[in-house]
Protein backbone atom coordinates (compact mmCIF):
# COMPACT_ATOMS: atom_id res chain seq x y z
CA UNK A 1 0.00 0.00 0.00
CA UNK A 2 3.01 2.34 1.37
CA UNK A 3 4.91 2.09 -1.78
CA UNK A 4 2.55 1.86 -4.41
CA UNK A 5 1.37 6.21 -3.02
CA UNK A 6 4.83 6.99 -2.28
CA UNK A 7 6.41 5.64 -5.63
CA UNK A 8 4.45 7.84 -7.44
CA UNK A 9 4.23 10.45 -5.01
CA UNK A 10 7.67 12.53 -4.19
CA UNK A 11 5.65 14.46 -1.59
CA UNK A 12 2.74 13.19 0.65
CA UNK A 13 0.71 14.19 3.35
CA UNK A 14 2.38 13.44 6.65
CA UNK A 15 -0.12 14.88 9.21
CA UNK A 16 -1.78 11.89 10.45
CA UNK A 17 -1.68 8.12 9.94
CA UNK A 18 -5.57 8.12 9.19
CA UNK A 19 -4.44 5.46 6.40
CA UNK A 20 -4.56 2.83 8.72
CA UNK A 21 -7.96 3.17 9.40
CA UNK A 22 -9.56 0.66 6.94
CA UNK A 23 -10.23 -3.14 6.91
CA UNK A 24 -10.50 -4.35 10.15
CA UNK A 25 -12.69 -7.34 9.08
CA UNK A 26 -9.79 -9.95 9.64
CA UNK A 27 -9.36 -8.88 13.16
CA UNK A 28 -11.93 -10.57 15.75
CA UNK A 29 -12.15 -8.73 18.99
CA UNK A 30 -12.97 -11.01 21.91
CA UNK A 31 -13.92 -9.70 25.57
CA UNK A 32 -14.53 -12.09 28.37
CA UNK A 33 -16.55 -10.66 31.50
CA UNK A 34 -13.63 -10.87 33.40
CA UNK A 35 -11.78 -8.79 30.85
CA UNK A 36 -10.73 -5.03 31.92
CA UNK A 37 -9.71 -5.00 28.13
CA UNK A 38 -10.88 -7.07 24.77
CA UNK A 39 -8.14 -8.67 22.91
CA UNK A 40 -8.09 -8.86 19.28
CA UNK A 41 -6.84 -12.33 17.78
CA UNK A 42 -4.41 -12.09 14.62
CA UNK A 43 -3.80 -13.99 11.70
CA UNK A 44 -0.76 -15.94 11.38
CA UNK A 45 0.94 -13.24 8.71
CA UNK A 46 -0.13 -10.59 11.59
CA UNK A 47 1.29 -12.40 14.32
CA UNK A 48 4.57 -13.11 12.50
CA UNK A 49 5.19 -9.61 11.78
CA UNK A 50 4.49 -8.50 14.97
CA UNK A 51 7.11 -10.91 16.39
CA UNK A 52 9.36 -9.60 13.97
CA UNK A 53 8.78 -5.79 15.27
CA UNK A 54 9.22 -7.01 18.57
CA UNK A 55 11.78 -8.05 18.31
CA UNK A 56 13.63 -5.23 17.34
CA UNK A 57 12.12 -3.33 19.90
CA UNK A 58 13.84 -5.92 22.62
CA UNK A 59 17.52 -4.90 21.14
CA UNK A 60 18.95 -2.01 23.24
CA UNK A 61 21.33 0.26 22.33
CA UNK A 62 24.97 -0.80 22.83
CA UNK A 63 27.62 1.82 22.33
CA UNK A 64 30.55 -1.13 22.05
CA UNK A 65 28.22 -3.13 19.52
CA UNK A 66 30.02 -1.82 16.04
CA UNK A 67 26.40 -2.43 13.85
CA UNK A 68 25.24 0.10 16.59
CA UNK A 69 28.27 2.39 15.96
CA UNK A 70 28.09 2.37 12.75
CA UNK A 71 24.22 3.29 12.36
CA UNK A 72 24.76 5.99 14.39
CA UNK A 73 27.94 7.76 12.82
CA UNK A 74 25.57 6.99 9.73
CA UNK A 75 22.56 9.40 11.57
CA UNK A 76 25.31 12.35 11.81
CA UNK A 77 26.35 11.79 7.61
CA UNK A 78 22.82 11.84 7.18
CA UNK A 79 22.03 14.97 9.58
CA UNK A 80 25.13 16.83 9.01
CA UNK A 81 27.02 16.01 5.67
CA UNK A 82 28.80 18.82 5.20
CA UNK A 83 30.42 18.12 9.21
CA UNK A 84 32.87 15.74 10.11
CA UNK A 85 31.97 13.65 13.32
CA UNK A 86 35.10 14.05 15.77
CA UNK A 87 33.80 10.63 17.82
CA UNK A 88 31.09 8.79 18.53
CA UNK A 89 31.60 10.98 22.07
CA UNK A 90 31.68 14.62 21.15
CA UNK A 91 30.58 17.83 22.20
CA UNK A 92 28.96 17.94 18.36
CA UNK A 93 26.21 15.30 19.36
CA UNK A 94 24.33 18.58 21.19
CA UNK A 95 23.68 20.18 17.51
CA UNK A 96 21.23 17.39 17.04
CA UNK A 97 19.79 17.67 20.29
CA UNK A 98 20.73 15.01 22.27
CA UNK A 99 21.04 16.15 25.79
CA UNK A 100 24.80 15.30 25.86
CA UNK A 101 27.44 14.27 24.30
CA UNK A 102 27.02 11.12 24.31
CA UNK A 103 24.38 10.02 22.66
CA UNK A 104 23.87 6.54 24.18
CA UNK A 105 22.75 7.21 27.64
CA UNK A 106 19.40 9.09 25.86
CA UNK A 107 18.70 5.31 23.81
CA UNK A 108 17.79 3.69 27.16
CA UNK A 109 14.18 4.68 26.76
CA UNK A 110 13.54 3.93 23.19
CA UNK A 111 16.43 1.03 22.35
CA UNK A 112 17.96 0.58 19.18
CA UNK A 113 14.83 0.86 17.44
CA UNK A 114 15.06 4.83 18.08
CA UNK A 115 18.04 5.13 16.13
CA UNK A 116 16.72 3.43 13.47
CA UNK A 117 13.55 5.14 13.31
CA UNK A 118 15.97 8.16 13.03
CA UNK A 119 17.92 6.76 10.65
CA UNK A 120 14.80 6.16 8.32
CA UNK A 121 13.15 9.30 8.69
CA UNK A 122 16.61 10.64 7.97
CA UNK A 123 17.09 8.80 4.68
CA UNK A 124 13.78 8.38 3.62
CA UNK A 125 12.37 11.73 3.76
CA UNK A 126 15.74 14.13 4.00
CA UNK A 127 13.96 17.19 3.31
CA UNK A 128 11.19 16.88 5.83
CA UNK A 129 14.11 15.75 8.12
CA UNK A 130 15.88 18.27 7.70
CA UNK A 131 13.51 20.52 8.13
CA UNK A 132 12.65 18.83 11.41
CA UNK A 133 16.23 19.01 12.79
CA UNK A 134 17.38 22.75 11.70
CA UNK A 135 13.62 24.27 12.78
CA UNK A 136 13.06 25.38 9.68
CA UNK A 137 9.23 25.46 9.83
CA UNK A 138 6.91 28.11 11.63
CA UNK A 139 7.47 30.81 14.00
CA UNK A 140 8.94 29.16 16.96
CA UNK A 141 9.93 29.61 20.48
CA UNK A 142 13.06 31.03 21.46
CA UNK A 143 13.59 27.43 23.90
CA UNK A 144 12.62 24.67 21.22
CA UNK A 145 12.72 21.06 21.90
CA UNK A 146 15.84 18.84 21.62
CA UNK A 147 15.49 16.90 17.89
CA UNK A 148 17.16 13.43 18.66
CA UNK A 149 15.32 13.12 22.22
CA UNK A 150 11.95 13.81 20.86
CA UNK A 151 12.38 11.30 18.33
CA UNK A 152 13.61 8.69 21.25
CA UNK A 153 10.60 9.94 23.22
CA UNK A 154 8.31 9.40 20.03
CA UNK A 155 9.38 5.83 19.26
CA UNK A 156 8.31 5.16 23.62
CA UNK A 157 5.36 6.64 22.97
CA UNK A 158 4.30 4.74 19.94
CA UNK A 159 5.53 1.34 21.34
CA UNK A 160 2.93 2.26 24.28
CA UNK A 161 0.11 3.80 22.50
CA UNK A 162 -0.10 0.74 19.89
CA UNK A 163 0.54 -2.07 23.33
CA UNK A 164 3.24 -3.54 20.73
CA UNK A 165 5.01 -5.40 23.91
CA UNK A 166 1.79 -7.42 24.57
CA UNK A 167 1.36 -10.57 23.14
CA UNK A 168 -1.75 -9.51 20.97
CA UNK A 169 -2.82 -6.18 21.08
CA UNK A 170 -5.91 -4.99 23.21
CA UNK A 171 -6.62 -2.12 22.13
CA UNK A 172 -8.82 -1.12 18.95
CA UNK A 173 -5.79 0.94 17.76
CA UNK A 174 -2.75 -1.50 18.25
CA UNK A 175 -5.46 -4.17 16.46
CA UNK A 176 -5.65 -2.20 13.36
CA UNK A 177 -1.84 -1.05 13.05
CA UNK A 178 -0.99 -4.80 12.81
CA UNK A 179 -3.44 -5.14 10.45
CA UNK A 180 -1.59 -2.46 7.94
CA UNK A 181 2.32 -4.12 9.50
CA UNK A 182 1.10 -7.39 7.76
CA UNK A 183 0.95 -5.41 4.67
CA UNK A 184 4.29 -3.37 4.86
CA UNK A 185 6.60 -3.99 6.98
CA UNK A 186 8.07 -0.38 7.40
CA UNK A 187 4.41 0.52 8.66
CA UNK A 188 6.34 1.11 12.51
CA UNK A 189 8.77 3.58 10.69
CA UNK A 190 6.59 5.41 8.37
CA UNK A 191 3.97 6.14 11.23
CA UNK A 192 6.95 6.90 12.91
CA UNK A 193 7.98 10.00 10.59
CA UNK A 194 4.24 10.94 10.42
CA UNK A 195 4.25 11.10 13.91
CA UNK A 196 7.23 13.25 14.07
CA UNK A 197 5.79 15.68 11.33
CA UNK A 198 2.46 15.75 13.64
CA UNK A 199 4.26 16.07 16.91
CA UNK A 200 5.81 19.45 15.41
CA UNK A 201 2.48 20.62 13.90
CA UNK A 202 0.80 20.32 17.16
CA UNK A 203 4.48 22.27 18.54
CA UNK A 204 3.86 25.07 16.60
CA UNK A 205 0.07 24.98 16.75
CA UNK A 206 0.00 25.70 20.78
CA UNK A 207 2.84 27.84 20.60
CA UNK A 208 4.72 26.10 22.62
CA UNK A 209 7.93 25.85 24.46
CA UNK A 210 10.69 23.38 26.16
CA UNK A 211 8.21 23.16 29.46
CA UNK A 212 5.21 22.04 27.63
CA UNK A 213 6.73 18.94 25.67
CA UNK A 214 4.83 16.58 27.44
CA UNK A 215 1.88 18.62 27.00
CA UNK A 216 3.04 18.44 23.36
CA UNK A 217 3.48 15.05 23.71
CA UNK A 218 -0.09 14.33 25.03
CA UNK A 219 -1.99 15.52 22.38
CA UNK A 220 0.02 14.33 19.71
CA UNK A 221 -1.45 11.08 20.60
CA UNK A 222 -4.96 11.74 21.29
CA UNK A 223 -4.61 12.63 17.91
CA UNK A 224 -2.79 9.96 16.22
CA UNK A 225 -5.66 7.64 18.17
CA UNK A 226 -8.25 9.42 16.81
CA UNK A 227 -7.35 9.32 13.26
CA UNK A 228 -6.04 5.99 13.17
CA UNK A 229 -9.56 4.52 14.06
CA UNK A 230 -10.98 7.11 11.16
CA UNK A 231 -12.56 4.18 9.16
CA UNK A 232 -13.65 6.57 6.28
CA UNK A 233 -10.08 7.65 5.25
CA UNK A 234 -8.90 4.43 3.27
CA UNK A 235 -5.71 6.66 1.25
CA UNK A 236 -2.98 8.49 2.16
CA UNK A 237 -3.66 11.44 -0.34
CA UNK A 238 -7.25 11.87 1.98
CA UNK A 239 -5.85 12.71 5.27
CA UNK A 240 -6.12 15.99 6.58
CA UNK A 241 -2.96 18.33 5.86
CA UNK A 242 -0.45 18.87 8.43
CA UNK A 243 2.59 19.91 6.02
CA UNK A 244 4.35 17.78 3.61
CA UNK A 245 6.28 14.55 4.22
CA UNK A 246 8.87 15.49 1.81
CA UNK A 247 11.77 13.28 -0.36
Amino acid sequence: MFSDILDCCAEVVAGSAAWLGRGLSCVCAQRRESDARPSFDLTPVQEECLLRLQSRIDVPYESLVPEHQEALRALWNAAFPEEELRGLISEQWKEMGWQGKDPSTDFRGGGFISLENLLFFARNFPKSFQDLLRKQEGDRSVWEYPFAVAGVNITFMLIQMLDLEAVKPRTLVGATFLKFLAENESAFDLIYCITFKLMDHQWLSMRASYMDFNTVMKSTRRQLEKELLFEDITRLEDLPSYGLLSR
